[in-house]
């Protein structure tokens, strides 16, 4: 099993973290066999799909050589005129080859490992200058299944290669007896169909070569049981890090929180424990939401705010307890404590009314109702 540096076993499955870092760094599975019997493969099948054009080209460009007048012959800007005209002809007739191996070349190697481009795989490294790296890598099990995969195609493509000799050795032997057009087409599709063939043969060492880099890829992204932890503790944060994280996320809560007691309706209080600050707008709302709440400390701190802003204090202990226990900040208040608060804002508005000289006096605060299993005792 492989170990690290320090000694320790790789035993362990690279994290999704670790795989993203390394196609960062360049480091992917890829066969480079696969590629490679790809642009063969689809080379000679693009060859025998231009097969027609390329014989026609061929007899064109032998057509027009091989006719100029001696005249012409010593003539410069007619044999450049020649080249460039024989380039075409050729260059076109090869077309449907170029696109063949292009779309081999862009398509299939991604298929192991997928597409992925990095900067830092192409940047410059003094280690990979290190001699010593160079003859670890010599030695490793990665050289030696190149080794291994050099002598398999040397093997496969050489017994095909005298298999396709021997069975093509009459139709060989007739290209001396055919006239030459003949000749040039029976050995253009002699050519496309053993290349052809002789490429298909390579998938066999493509087809062991994938899971052996997959395997491989995986392999060296295997991490020891501490580089684990320590990358768990890199992503989640250590505690104390987390602690003071947590730790300014309530301070950013709370004064949030306390901005929003202004514009409550109304605060309702313990009267020494707790305070929360309810608000209603029935053309945005379809229930009192809680603004802001807590105990002690935060509770003397949303009544301050609300004397400060005017607005509405009422001591109501069971249902400020209620409403503190059982309502998370801005949400609703449960469906329980409707009618209580109801009352709550119904006197609210009366007691304006009444300071605002408009209505009569409501009175002293009355008890709100509080459902038995709302209640929640100090």
């Amino acid at each position: 099993m492989a170990e690290s540096e320090d000694g320790q076993e790789r035993s362990e499955e690279p994290t999704q973290k670790k795989i993203l870092d390394a196609r960062k760094k360049g480091q992917i599975p890829r066969s480079r066999e696969l590629g490679g019997v790809a642009v063969m493969i689809f080379g000679a099948a693009g060859l025998m799909m231009s097969g027609g054009l390329l014989f026609d080209a061929a007899e064109q460009v032998f057509e027009m050589n091989y006719s100029l007048p001696r005249d012409e012959l010593l003539n410069q800007d007619v044999m450049v005129r020649s080249l460039i005209s024989s380039a075409k002809t050729a260059f076109t007739a090869l077309t449907p080859f170029y696109i063949a191996v292009l779309i081999a070349a862009l398509m299939i190697p991604p298929m192991v490992g997928g597409m992925n481009f990095s900067a830092e795989s192409i940047r410059p490294k003094l280690s990979k200058l290190n001699p010593l790296s160079g003859l670890k890598k010599m030695f490793s099990a990665q050289s030696l299944m190149e080794v291994v995969k050099a002598i398999a195609k040397f093997g496969l493509v050489s017994a095909v290669a005298l298999m396709i000799l021997d069975y093509n050795s009459t139709r060989f032997m007739a290209l001396g007896f055919m006239p030459a057009h003949e000749a040039m087409a029976e050995g253009i599709s002699i050519v496309a169909w053993a290349l052809f063939i002789l490429s298909c043969t390579l998938l066999v060492v493509a087809a062991i070569d994938v899971p052996f880099q997959i395997y491989q890829h995986n392999k060296q992204l295997k991490m020891t049981k501490q580089e684990v932890k320590d990358e768990y503790k890199d992503t989640e944060g250590k505690p104390e890090v987390k602690g003071k994280i947590r730790s300014k996320q309530r301070e950013m809560a709370q004064s949030r929180m306390m901005s929003a007691v202004p514009d409550a309706d109304v605060v309702i209080t313990n009267p020494t424990h707790f305070a929360v600050a309810l608000k209603y707008d029935p053309k945005k709302m379809l229930a009192p939401i809680l603004v802001a709440k807590g105990a002690d400390h935060i509770a003397l701190q949303i009544k301050k705010v609300a004397l400060a802003n005017d607005v509405m204090i009422l001591n109501s202990p069971p249902l400020a307890r209620s409403i503190y226990y059982h309502t998370e900040l801005e949400r609703e208040i449960p469906q329980g404590l409707f009618l209580a608060v109801a009352q709550v804002l119904a006197y609210v508005y009366q007691l304006q009314q009444f300071q605002e000289g408009k209505g009569p006096n409501p009175g002293v605060v009355p008890d709100f109702p509080v459902p038995d299993d709302l209640k929640k005792d100090e």
